[in-house]
């Protein structure tokens, strides 16, 4: 029995050296692949370059394990055929780094450790690496807005507008300048490429920068609280002692009632006040009994 190595170098040898070479010589990459952002460098591309079986970042080696190798082999083909200037469409937000695509979910992952390219406001020239150059196409470039933390989820209300340019011919590679405004701490500089003629695809890259500092906005001065006019403590209002109610002049004396210490009647228009304890009869109204009534 022939070993397996015997049956692999016998087929290799039955193939005609033309087509042995053909096939050498064909692409791993799949046909509709064809380009990324090189400087800055996207996500995908740094990945490509550091060795996707052995990724020297913490960033890469962490998309490796979410997806697996294949995508940075495929590094160029970070694009939605079904674009057609529907980008923010049909790709949802957290999603805007993939394309919308599984096959490179590992692109979104929100973590501030990507590696970056130092840079800082002002003019930055961009290099586009198209493996596949396609006439007619629109190319948008994009910055993360100020104070954006790059641990959440990139959405498309994240993205400033940067430089659009229109009809373009791009080769193998391509450069513009932008003008980046003033930011601090680490961003994102967001591509996409859109084709005009002869198709809908598009291409989309996330590139990430470091202007340094921290991405916490400047928080805005404190105003110290301000003092309220201090108040002299309120005083209850005094209530005046309570009195007991005095028996009015229409509180007229009566025969036959019953008085105590301090019961007070009316009398001929003159208050009274009950010195002793008695039970009134006729002959004793108060002006006439002082031993028990005494006016006020």
């Amino acid at each position: 029995m022939r070993s397996a190595h015997a049956k692999i170098a016998f087929a290799v040898a039955a193939v005609p050296a033309a087509s042995l070479v053909a096939v050498l010589a064909a692409p791993s990459s799949p046909a509709s692949a064809h380009g990324t952002l090189s400087d800055p460098p996207s996500r995908v591309f740094v990945c490509e370059q550091e060795g996707p079986e052995n990724p020297k970042s913490d960033a890469c080696k962490a998309a490796v394990a979410v997806a697996g190798t294949q995508p940075f082999y495929d590094w160029n083909e970070v694009s939605r055929l079904d674009a057609g200037g529907r980008s923010r469409e049909i790709i949802p937000d957290g999603q805007l780094c993939s394309a919308g695509r599984a096959k490179y979910r590992g692109l979104d992952l929100q973590r501030a450790d990507w590696p970056a390219k130092a840079v800082r406001p002002g003019p930055l020239t961009v290099t586009y690496y198209a493996t596949a150059p396609h006439q007619d196409s629109n190319f948008e470039y994009y910055i993360t807005r100020d104070g954006w933390d790059p641990t959440q989820p990139l959405r498309w209300s994240d993205l400033v507008p940067l430089a659009t340019f229109t009809d373009q011919h791009p080769s193998t590679y391509t450069q513009w300048t932008l003008n980046l405004p003033q930011r601090t701490g680490r961003h994102l500089l967001y591509s996409i490429w859109q084709r005009v003629v002869g198709s809908d695809e598009a291409f989309y890259t996330c590139s990430d920068v470091d202007f340094g500092g921290s991405n916490q906005p400047t928080p805005p001065p404190t105003t110290p609280p301000t003092t309220p006019p201090t108040t002299p403590p309120t005083t209850p209002p005094t209530t005046p002692p309570t009195t007991p109610p005095t028996q009015q002049p229409g509180d007229t004396w009566t025969a036959g009632k019953t008085y105590a210490v301090g019961d007070q009647v009316g009398y001929g228009g003159v208050t009274y006040t009950c010195l002793q304890a008695h039970t009134a009869i006729a002959g004793w109204e108060p002006p006439n009994a002082p031993a028990l009534w005494r006016s006020a």
